[in-house]
């Protein structure tokens, strides 16, 4: 039985293959595979499309469709169509080659012209990096050598890559630099898969299809926003990765200053990528900038140590697999960031980040400034709760609207209830890895929703201080300072505790 897509994506009708760079790892199995299955399910793919993928190990195409069989139902949806499988396992092609040797190229270049005539995919090709970020440049260098970017006689070539886009502002400027050497810009798909979620998405129709928001999105009628990017697990299996990047250069640049972004901007002329993008560029350049002296007082860092996570003992950071046991590498990170704008001055963004939380959280916050209390010094209120809005983006996609609301009676008292919307009971649930929209986008030429090389250079600026301030101050931190299964260190409720706020934490201010 297919499944019931949710997804409103036209069919492509342009032919492409869709050459996959490691397409042995887990990013592939877990993600890019079952994506396009669930595109393939609902129909949303051209007819004339192939997959190419390239790894290391030798196999044959026939050998690694086999092992995909073997592999593949641990991440495909429970409701898999096996006759849909089939279907596309047919269209996987293999090839074994090290991607630093001009070899491979030279041989994939053979591959993709007998896929071009068997498939009729006419030459289109998008080239999925799912690879370690140090071969970034040197695999486009080598498909530019090999004139495999090279667009001509109406085909189409494009990029698309993971995260991390360099892991500071000097490394992102000499990556854009290395790509575009070779790619147009309009050739570049960096990809962040935040965007591809609904939710995150649904805040730009939100905002600006409704005439009952945009209004009071400003200044004037909102105290403060919280972005929380929370996870309950830990490092797991990512301890040298870990090791090099922390919270901060893993999740800030990218993640949640999207999010931010999304929420601040003005409004666009049309949602055409450079207008977005555009928009999206203004709002980072007017974070203000972060002194030392700032970042010791509006930034907090934290590491996890030993907890209990949903009643099991967790344990702490440094006894991680690949983690060194006197680490000072933070895996929490919030800060308080102000927009010098005219819609955005002096009210203070929160963010924060970290492993081994609470629970698994990904919302926005929006709370709105009290109403004044004079109306009711003569009742049984004691105090006006502020109205606060948030908007859900994992693990349960919804937005919910708190009011204050007469409690039935003969007096006057009030209690705060919750208008509730949940994208599973509206439009359903189907499967989704939250790579569908974006890669589906990326194979018709929409840029939308990718980042921009401007604006992953504005990211990295606007956490570089925080870096060399964090960078300077070896041992100062009394890492750990949050238990596992908490919502961080002190040092982050201060951050909004003597302002007289509270983190929002799912519901519980």
């Amino acid at each position: 039985m297919n499944p019931a897509p949710t997804m409103d994506l036209p069919r492509l009708r342009t032919p492409c293959v869709m050459v996959i760079f490691g397409i042995d790892g887990d990013l592939a199995k877990r993600k890019l595979l079952p994506a396009v299955y669930n595109l393939m399910a609902g129909q949303f793919l051209p007819e004339e499309f192939a997959i190419v993928g390239l790894d290391r190990p030798e196999s044959t195409t026939e050998a690694f469709r086999e092992k995909l069989d073997r592999v593949m139902g641990e991440y495909l949806p429970a409701s898999v169509d096996r006759a849909v499988w089939q279907a596309l396992s047919q269209r996987v092609h293999y090839l074994a080659g090290d991607f630093q040797e001009g070899g491979t190229y030279r041989r994939l270049n053979e591959l993709l012209a007998d896929v071009d005539a068997a498939a009729g995919t006419k030459g289109n090709y998008i080239f999925y990096l799912a690879t370690i970020p140090r071969l970034f440049g040197k695999i486009v260098t080598h498909l530019g050598e090999y004139g495999l970017t090279v667009e001509r006689d109406g085909a189409w070539r494009r990029v698309i890559i993971e995260k991390p886009f360099g892991h500071d502002l000097d490394s992102a400027r000499a990556l854009n630099h290395e790509l575009q050497r070779v790619l147009h810009e309009r050739q570049i798909y960096r990809i962040d898969h935040y965007l591809g979620k609904e939710t995150v998405q649904n805040i730009l129709v939100f905002r600006f299809a409704n005439g009952i928001f945009e209004p009071v999105w400003n200044r004037q009628y909102i105290d403060h926003v919280q972005i929380t990017v929370a996870e309950s697990l830990g490092v797991e299996h990512r301890g040298r990765y870990y090791e090099q990047a922390g919270a901060l250069r893993d999740m800030v640049p990218n993640h949640l200053l999207q999010l931010l972004c999304f929420l601040a901007m003005e409004p666009p002329n049309s949602f055409a990528a450079d207008a977005v993008r555009d928009e999206k560029a203004k709002v980072l350049r007017g974070v203000m900038p972060l002194n030392s002296l700032d970042v010791l007082r509006y930034v907090a860092f934290g590491q996890y140590g030993p907890g209990m996570v949903e009643g099991k003992s967790v344990a702490g950071y440094r006894a991680e697999l690949h983690v060194e046991p006197e680490s000072m590498m933070e895996t929490f990170v919030a800060m308080k960031l102000f927009i010098d704008n005219w819609r955005w001055a002096g009210v203070p963004f929160y963010l924060r980040t970290g492993k081994r939380m609470a629970r698994r959280l990904t919302e926005i916050v929006v709370q709105f400034k009290r109403a004044p209390f004079m109306l009711f010094r003569k009742t049984q209120v004691d105090r006006l709760a502020p109205n606060v809005l948030v908007i859900r983006i994992q693990p349960d996609e919804g937005i919910s609207l708190r009011f204050d609301a007469k409690v039935p009676g003969p007096t006057v008292r009030i209690g705060t209830v919750d208008m509730d919307f949940q994208y599973a009971d509206y439009f359903g649930n189907a499967p989704h890895t939250g790579y569908e929209t974006l890669l589906h986008d990326a194979m018709a030429g929409d840029a939308t929703l990718f980042q921009r090389a401007d604006n992953i250079e504005l990211g990295w600026a606007v956490v570089q201080m925080m870096l060399d301030v964090w960078k300077s101050l070896p041992g100062a931190a009394a890492f750990p300072n949050y238990p596992g299964g908490s919502w961080g260190p002190p040092e982050a409720e201060a951050l909004l505790r003597r302002e007289g706020r509270e983190w929002w934490n799912g519901g519980q201010a």
